[in-house]
């Protein structure tokens, strides 16, 4: 029988690198709390063992705080024959074995794998492994040991169980006074005066023109523009040669000269979350947060909606409950993710000669749109408990290589879906009904899509070309700037309709893969439901900005209301599930004799119950 062994340990205790050691997987690893939010299962052979090996999320205790933390509880609750391989820092050990003793209650095979040693020592601290081994019962070795061998035996090791032991005089914990620099970064006025000063400098190297984001883009574009464009202008057939230059350099080369700006982007969030940058600022901005219904933990989340809104959505596992979770999901899609990015440089070119200036535009009315949206849907939040990262140099070979993976995949992508895409519309965009080659206005995608061109007829762009292109945006945001290409080779509408359409880009429901995300934590009609009203509502916001911007005000104050009627839906749909499932718990404890609801639980009659006579849930007797 195949055995299983899980990783068990607190947040960012180096579970997942000991994971990628033992099963030569790629699991992401990070220096903040929250990484892994489920559990990683893999088949490997370990010291000669076949095993599934599996990483949990970081827990503290089996009561758990967070949705993770209550999901490794249960996780290994419900697989009693399992082995334990405990992961602890080496200066959290005094948390880890009040862990270790709760979860081995009822005997289990278990060891104990130190990590961050050489930190530790640096720092002034001692431990004794002998001891230890002594003391607990259980093997115990550092992580730069024989770690396989000792889980290959352990598979065939007794069952045992941790004692609730004290270690004085086995461990000698380093000093833990904040350093001057974590004062620095944990002081309200300077911390943010930092973390503000580092966004706008990678903003600066990103998009200013002549920094090497824009240096990068341009040496891109050129290669597809003009070298590339030149050999295909030598192919004799003209559909190969229009498919080459139209359906795949035109379209390709429009999304892939934004690869070094969506590196830069993708390189400062990886060494936010290495330096330990990542956790100062959960702790400084939990006040905030919280005063708009969130907590620090959120800022993880946020966060990672900047490179990618899927991720992000999968990272909302690792807040306090799901009430907090669906409130995050409803912002992510305000913060723009790097598929995002380029179809803003398309359209910014209309509306801003400076590339920086239109990016630092819509990138904070994006936060400034989902911080509206968490106030709106504000609930009380329970107060922050997390552990401070140790602050440290990026490794350089990890960030690279974390770079790098950022790189492959997003190559993929174009590669695949997004390819697949160009092709399919360059197909139909080139074609009549009878397969000839023609115009665009003749094509069958012309015939298909005509009627969609009133969408964005109220902004000035009556075009079926660019409803074709919004639309395609829900598939992969790149699409949208591929699309834009493949039709115009530049954005053709004045600057009312580019800045009106970047709002729709903005605000509007994020691909399918995020969609996806959002069905996996939420159920898919909740997800289908955020999607609809956030496109809906975008679509009002484009028109309620061109309105804005043009002086027509007659028409601007029905679009403001259809906004906010729209948004007031999606507040109305999460606010009031759980009363409604509430009330009937209440009913079914009537119909079975069961405790007695109080006026709190049955809550006020309704305007709709008092108009229709209704009288409402009955108080118990005796009340």
């Amino acid at each position: 029988m195949l055995g299983v062994v899980l990783l068990v340990g607190n947040p960012n205790a180096g579970k997942s690198t000991l994971f990628n050691r033992l099963a030569h997987g790629h699991a992401h690893v990070g220096n903040w709390h929250g990484v892994t939010v489920d559990a990683l299962e893999k088949q490997a052979v370990i010291g000669g063992r076949p095993c599934t090996l599996v990483d949990l999320p970081g827990i503290y205790t089996t009561e758990g705080r967070s949705m993770e933390e209550k999901f490794a509880a249960r996780y290994v609750a419900e697989r009693p024959s399992a082995a334990i391989v405990f992961v602890a820092e080496c200066a959290g050990l005094s948390r880890t074995v009040p862990l270790m003793h709760a979860l081995t209650a009822g005997r289990r095979k278990c060891m104990l794998v130190l990590t961050k040693r050489r930190r530790f020592e640096r720092e002034g601290g001692r431990l004794d492994p002998d001891g230890l081994r002594r003391c607990l019962g259980i093997p115990v070795l550092f992580a730069e040991d024989d770690v396989a061998s000792a889980v290959g035996k352990l598979l065939d090791g007794p069952l045992r169980e941790v004692p609730l032991a004290d270690m004085g005089g086995l461990v000698s914990l380093p000093s833990e006074q904040l350093g001057r620099f974590d004062r620095f970064l944990l002081n309200g006025f300077f911390g943010l005066f930092f973390f503000v000063a580092l966004l706008l400098a990678v903003f600066f190297v990103t998009f200013f023109s002549g920094m090497p984001g824009d240096l990068l883009k341009t040496l891109v574009e050129e290669f597809f523009t003009v070298t590339l464009a030149g050999y295909a202008a030598a192919i004799p057939s003209p559909v190969v040669r229009s498919l080459v230059s139209d359906g795949i350099l035109m379209s390709l080369g429009s999304v892939l000269s934004f690869l070094p700006q969506i590196a830069l982007l993708h390189f400062f969030l990886i060494v936010l979350e290495e330096s330990g940058l990542m956790s100062r600022l959960a702790v400084l901005t939990d006040g905030l947060l919280s005063r708009i219904g969130l907590s620090g933990r959120a800022v993880f989340s946020l966060l990672m909606g900047f490179g990618c809104t899927a991720v992000a959505v999968t990272t909302t596992k690792g807040l306090d409950d799901k009430r907090m979770q669906r409130r995050v999901i409803l912002c992510l899609p305000y913060l723009s993710c790097s598929a995002k990015l380029p179809v803003y440089l398309t359209l910014s070119a209309s509306f801003f000669e400076n590339a920086f200036a239109a990016a630092l535009l819509l990138y904070g009315a994006g936060v400034w749109l989902a911080l509206i949206a968490a106030l709106y849907l504000k609930e009380k939040t329970p107060p922050l408990v997390m552990e401070l990262a140790p602050l440290q140099f990026p490794a350089p070979l990890f960030t690279l290589k974390s770079l790098l993976f950022q790189i492959k995949q997003f190559i993929i992508k174009v590669a695949t879906v997004v390819l697949a895409f160009f092709l399919f519309s360059w197909l139909l965009s080139s074609f009549d009904p009878s397969f000839a080659l023609c115009t665009v206005e003749n094509s069958m995608l012309a015939r298909i899509c005509r009627p969609l061109g009133c969408l964005f007829a109220p902004v000035g762009m009556g075009d079926w070309r660019i409803a074709y292109a919004a639309i395609s945006g829900l598939i992969a945001k790149e699409n949208v700037a591929g699309a834009i290409a493949m039709f115009y080779g530049a954005f053709p509408y004045p600057p009312a309709s580019a800045f009106a359409f970047s709002v729709f880009m903005l605000t509007c429901s994020p691909c399918v893969s995020a969609i996806a995300a959002t069905a996996r934590e939420l159920g898919a009609g909740r997800a289908l439901l955020y999607a609809a009203a956030q496109t809906l509502s975008a679509l009002l916001a484009c028109y309620l900005v061109y309105f804005l911007l043009t002086g027509s005000v007659a028409v601007t104050l029905p679009a403001l209301l259809f906004c906010f009627t729209a948004f007031y839906g999606i507040h109305e749909k999460v606010h009031r599930h759980d009363r409604h499932h509430a009330q009937r718990i209440y009913r079914d404890r009537l119909r079975t004799g069961g405790a007695r609801a109080s006026r709190a639980l049955k809550g006020p009659r309704s305007a709709r119950q008092r108009r229709k006579g209704g009288r409402g849930l009955p108080l118990a007797p005796g009340r």
